[in-house]
């Protein structure tokens, strides 16, 4: 196997690991191979259907347009990191408030992890529904729509009209990319919609991001990042984006 074949195969390799990959870590990934060479790289597996090439990177072919990556593949990557984020998240759960919880890794961290306390809790994710079905105190709503495989989530229109009638002090959710052209992006049109009123209607949006979500595109915009309360990571995020968070005035932990 020569150089080319092998840097390759260890690209469409990172793409399956992590869902997606920006080019910017492709670059970090392989610095002494020139931007032009990777380009290459990239659309000659594009045009080979092992990879899928997008604006500023490429994704797994097991992600769809007009779907999120698996929710169960998102789950055992990054463990680490959605457990620090969770325990970090913990720290801004208050006693007797309404609390949503969205979709996704992250969130679920999150309530594998919820104490135990009197709460006021709506989901639309069946995953972070079976880790609050363990609690006893909190009252637990589960809302209504049509189930996403990709996500475990419910959404449309009827999730959206009864979230517009709900005042939450938090909104804890969870995307799937930022760049700072499009903002907060996920691959899935109702989702973007319906995280965006949910944020509308928070007190305080926070949103929980590892770091790999930077530098990414999805196909729908939620909103700015001058939208968001306060953003929840791992630790590792680039230096330009934490840069933009203090420009917005957004707390990152």
């Amino acid at each position: 196997m020569d150089a080319m074949e092998q840097r390759r195969n260890t690209i469409v390799d990172l793409v399956n690991q992590n869902g997606n990959i920006s080019f910017a870590q492709l670059k970090k990934k392989f610095p002494q191979i020139s931007e032009m060479t990777l380009r290459t790289d990239l659309k000659t597996l594009d045009e080979a259907k092992r990879i899928v090439r997008v604006h500023g990177g490429a994704k797994s072919v097991d992600v769809v347009v007009g779907t999120d990556d698996m929710l169960s593949r998102r789950l055992v990557r990054n463990i680490e990191a959605k457990q620090l984020i969770a325990q970090k998240a913990l720290n801004f759960i208050r006693k007797d408030t309404a609390i949503f919880l969205d979709s996704g890794s992250s969130t679920t961290a999150l309530a594998s992890c919820m104490p135990d306390q009197s709460n006021l809790i709506y989901t639309n994710s069946l995953t972070c529904a079976a880790e609050l079905c363990k609690l006893k105190e909190p009252a637990i709503h589960v809302l209504a729509g049509k189930m996403n495989r990709y996500s475990m989530g419910v959404c449309g229109i009827h999730t959206i009209q009864e979230v517009q009638r709900i005042n939450f002090d938090q909104a804890f959710m969870g995307v799937t990319s930022y760049c700072s052209q499009t903002g907060f992006t996920c691959g899935v049109d109702e989702e973007a919609v319906l995280k965006k009123t949910v944020m509308g209607q928070a007190g305080q949006a926070i949103v929980l991001m590892d770091s790999s979500k930077v530098g990414v595109k999805s196909t729908y915009s939620i909103c700015g990042l001058g939208d968001v309360d306060i953003i929840i990571s791992d630790g590792n995020l680039p230096q330009d984006f934490l840069e933009e968070c203090r420009e917005c005035q957004v707390q990152v932990i």
